[in-house]
């Protein structure tokens, strides 16, 4: 058990996968921030169409995420990666040649296939590749890639609408991804077990959900229902106080304070289990809601996205590996695919009624109501994972 816990996380493998979950999720925060500009700008269409042009792409990532941990296990978890990322990079070169809307949103709801095999494989290599006793702290760095890529797409994507042309966005956005392809080729992953019900032909609803990571996955949906509302409606409501400013350095404190903690936050999960780790996080992510519902001036917007990025920031990577814990080791890719189900569901589903919710009451109350509703999330979390002692897993499988 004590070799199990001094084995290395950072080994060449789990770097190189790290970076290409980090490439193509930099190429999905910065599509997801400049194309709305680019379809209202360059194309001259609506809002609505520029809504569309998201929608849609995470539309056609959520109709594929139940399959795709069947395609990991049926094919193997790198060579679906390197298969869907070649098609994720061939689709973000095409935005280079595409002028035509109806064109482009075929592309995009092409690129969410791509993007939700590819997001799902790197996921659950990264879980093999992390010794088991340190999965906490392990795949805690891994989704910081992820976390990271909020902040540093639409950095980039932003700067470069500025100083340069959308032909060059692109171009370089393709070029990050074509940096992940290269990356995923370079690690070594043991695909022995990817084979193992190759030989099922009927496709049954465990190839597509996993139930034992299903009520976890629960939790991340009401979590990520939560932060669709700083996703979506953030830089709106920044614009309305006149702290536009003050917002694009939201996303970089979120970083900063999620940076600082996770490595503490990691070995906790570990050495103390779930628990510990997760009721503060949840805590702190609703006392952040609360700062921002009631902010109006620059501190209060960057001491909120210090509050929200240590909650949020710490109890999705922890959810994450409790869904994967709760299952056996060889369906990793289902437990994956199964928690951004879930969780993807809940941003798009938090996107479109949170949106009705402020229509109706504006941003200040939304907030204000968000963080009520993490009360609810709390609650959840309580009566699911107390009942189905979740934190047993992680010793059941070290046996």
């Amino acid at each position: 058990m004590n070799n199990e816990s001094k084995q290395p996380i950072w080994t060449k493998s789990f770097i190189s996968i790290s970076l290409s979950n980090f490439f193509i999720f930099i190429a999905f925060y910065g599509l997801l921030t400049s194309l709305p500009i680019y379809v209202v700008d360059e194309l001259h269409r609506s809002e609505i169409d520029a809504g569309l042009i998201v929608t849609i792409f995470l539309l056609s990532a959520i109709i594929v995420r139940p399959f795709s941990g069947k395609l990991l296990e049926d094919f193997g978890k790198k060579r679906m990666l390197m298969i869907s990322l070649i098609l994720f990079t061939i689709c973000s070169f095409m935005y280079l040649l595409i002028e035509n809307y109806t064109l482009l949103l075929a592309l995009r709801f092409f690129q969410g296939i791509w993007f939700s095999i590819a997001t799902t494989a790197t996921g659950g290599i990264a879980a093999d590749l992390v010794p088991i006793k340190r999965r906490g702290e392990g795949l805690g760095y891994f989704v910081m890639s992820t976390n990271l890529a909020v902040v540093f797409g639409p950095l980039i994507a932003l700067t470069l609408i500025q100083v340069a042309s959308f032909t060059i966005l692109f171009l370089v956005f393709a070029l990050l991804i074509t940096a992940g392809v290269l990356f995923t080729a370079s690690s070594k992953i043991n695909e022995a077990a990817s084979k193992e019900t190759k030989s099922k032909k009927k496709l049954q609803f465990s190839d597509l959900i996993d139930r034992k990571a299903l009520p976890i996955a629960f939790i991340g949906s009401l979590v990520a229902v939560a932060y669709s509302s700083v996703l979506s409606f953030l830089s709106i409501y920044a614009q309305e106080l006149n702290l536009l400013d003050a917002a694009s350095f939201f996303f970089v404190v979120f970083a900063v304070v999620m940076l600082v903690a996770r490595p503490f936050s990691g070995r906790l999960f570990d050495s103390k289990g779930p628990h510990i780790v997760i009721y503060p996080a949840l805590g702190l992510f609703l006392i952040g809601l609360v700062l921002l519902s009631l902010t109006q001036t620059s501190f209060m917007l960057l001491l909120s996205g210090a509050f929200i990025g240590l909650g949020y920031g710490t109890v999705v990577p922890s959810l994450q590996t409790l869904a994967i814990q709760a299952t056996d080791r060889n369906r990793s890719g289902h437990a994956t695919a199964t928690f951004f189900t879930l969780f993807d569901t809940g941003i798009a589903a938090g996107s479109y009624i949170l949106g009705i919710v402020a229509t109706q009451l504006g941003y200040g109350q939304l907030y204000f109501y968000t963080a009520i509703f993490m009360i609810i999330v709390i609650v959840c979390y309580k009566l699911v994972l107390h009942r189905k002692e979740v934190t047993k897993f992680n010793l059941k499988e070290t046996h």
